[in-house]
């Protein structure tokens, strides 16, 4: 799996376990809904360390919570 799907997929799923909506995610994170939606839906392939950082505080979560699942750990090299 890709890093991008491994993000959109992560985020999916702390939107599932937090039971929260991209709307309620936009205001507890600042983060406008468009750029979470453009993550989800595939127009922003490549979010920055900065946004994802917000999402995690919007969350409730610390980065290396985020970072910290067997789908990141087992990413394969981006650069073949």
């Amino acid at each position: 799996m890709d890093t991008y799907t491994t993000v959109k997929n992560r985020l999916l799923k702390l939107l599932d376990e937090k039971n929260m909506s991209i709307h309620k995610l936009a205001i507890e994170s600042a983060v406008a809904p468009s750029t979470i939606k453009n993550i989800l839906y595939g127009k922003s392939q490549n979010p920055g360390i900065v946004t994802i950082k917000m999402l995690c505080d919007g969350f409730g979560i610390s980065i290396v919570e985020f970072f910290n699942t067997e789908a990141f750990l087992n990413l394969e090299q981006e650069i073949k």
